[in-house]
This record gives C-alpha cells, sequence and structure tokens, in this order.
C-alpha cells in the first residue's frame, strides 16, 4: 500500500505540499516546443454522474495560471458507456474547454484507463502533449495491463497528474502507482475541496507551460495554499 506521501488528499497543506514536491522533480523538457500541450482526460462512465457538473468546473484556474506563460492548449478526451472514448479538438480557450465538457452525458460502462494512458503514449511519441491531468473514481481493469501502460509514459518523459474522487479502493491503490510510474503526482478530492483543486490545477498548467520556474512563480504570486505547493522547493 502507497504511504501518506504519496497519496496525498486535497484540502491539508501536507497533501499540497506532496503533491507539487513531485512535480518539482519533472523534467522541464517540452515535447513540441512553443505553447504547452495538456490532455485533461476524465472518466465519464455512470458512477461519475452525481459529481460530474461539478468536475467540469475546475478547469479555468488552468488556463489563467497558463496565459502569462506564453499558453496554454489543452485537449479533451473522455470515455464512457460501452467501448466509447473521445478526444476533442485542441482549444486554448476556457470557455470553449468548459463548453466541451458541458456537452458530454454520464453514461454506463467499464473504464477504460488502459486505452487512455496508450492513447497518450501515442500522442507523445508524435510530440503533440507536455503532460496529462486524469479525473477519475474508479478502475475496473487488470493493475498489472494499467501499470504496464504507466510504466510506457514513464519512459517517454511524460508525467500524468492524477485526481481521484471518492474511496474506491482499487483506484486508491492504481492510482498512486500511475502517478509514480510516469513521475506524474496524485491527490484525492470531493466537494468541499474544489478551491484547492483549482489551484493545483493551475500548478500543473505552470508546469507545462513553463516548467519548475513557472511553477515556483504561479505559487509565490498565488500566495495561500498555492504558496504551500512550492515551499519545499526554495
Amino acid at each position: 500500500m502507497a504511504d501518506e506521501r504519496k497519496t496525498p488528499t486535497v484540502g491539508g497543506s501536507s497533501a499540497v505540499d506532496a503533491f507539487v514536491r513531485d512535480v518539482s522533480q519533472l523534467p522541464t523538457a517540452r515535447a513540441g516546443g512553443g505553447r504547452g500541450r495538456l490532455l485533461f482526460a476524465m472518466d465519464a462512465t455512470a458512477s461519475r454522474e452525481p459529481t460530474w457538473d461539478h468536475a467540469c468546473g475546475i478547469q479555468g484556474e488552468m488556463f489563467v495560471a497558463a496565459d502569462a506563460l506564453g499558453g496554454l492548449d489543452v485537449r479533451l478526451a473522455f470515455y464512457r458507456g460501452f467501448d466509447e472514448f473521445k478526444v476533442s479538438r485542441w482549444t486554448s480557450d476556457g470557455k470553449e474547454l468548459a463548453r466541451l465538457m458541458g456537452s458530454v452525458r454520464c453514461l454506463a460502462g467499464r473504464t477504460q484507463v488502459g486505452r487512455l494512458l496508450r492513447y497518450a503514449g501515442e500522442q507523445r511519441r508524435e510530440s503533440r502533449i507536455d503532460a496529462v491531468v486524469f479525473v477519475g473514481d474508479c478502475c475496473e481493469e487488470d493493475v498489472d495491463q494499467v501499470g504496464h501502460e504507466a510504466g510506457q509514459l514513464g519512459l517517454l518523459g511524460l508525467p500524468v497528474f492524477i485526481f481521484q474522487e471518492g474511496n474506491d479502493r482499487v483506484a486508491s491503490r492504481i492510482f498512486p502507482q500511475i502517478a509514480k510510474l510516469t513521475r506524474g503526482a496524485y491527490c484525492k478530492f470531493d466537494r468541499t475541496s474544489a478551491d484547492q483543486l483549482k489551484k493545483l490545477l493551475g500548478a500543473v498548467a505552470a508546469y507545462a507551460a513553463g516548467g519548475r520556474a513557472a511553477l515556483l512563480r504561479y505559487g509565490k504570486d498565488k500566495g495561500g495554499a498555492a504558496a504551500l505547493l512550492t515551499n519545499q522547493m526554495k
């Protein structure tokens, strides 16, 4: 079982410190140069339906954090229903991403975390993405196979930032491992931690758009909870 440092829960300073301590150790090389590119992936199966609208409203901080760093392009990906996996066009407009998210409705089906990771690897090999954010609540797949896909992303230098909703036992075991294998980071969240989560997403965006130096500036500028993210990096 992963230790407390590797499986933080959004809401406490130790959790926030642990998250960005992991981010601070990432390489700063970008896949394609220029603007940062981020794959924002979401589980849209039926178990997410009660909190889907809430989750769709947390992404705006990413664009705010990235604007001053040359901007960030985001592609939305989601899975749901029977073997349905879709990706959007690239966008640099937070309102457009919110509209795309708002047009998705949850459908019953099994998770496709492994498929998502394989797609991310394909995009990385073509120098199209710099980081992945994944928001989900469970994993119904073979954990060794999912771990293998995560390890491939680690070899490609593509970090995955996992935000787990709820307390599913299997997800609580495999999601931190995905983050570790890809040299990303992991946090749990719930409805009470929206503000903290926005700041964590902003930190990821700052990293994708400008590397570790940008992440440090973001924490200094935002203050409060965001500043806690960078305390151990000073």
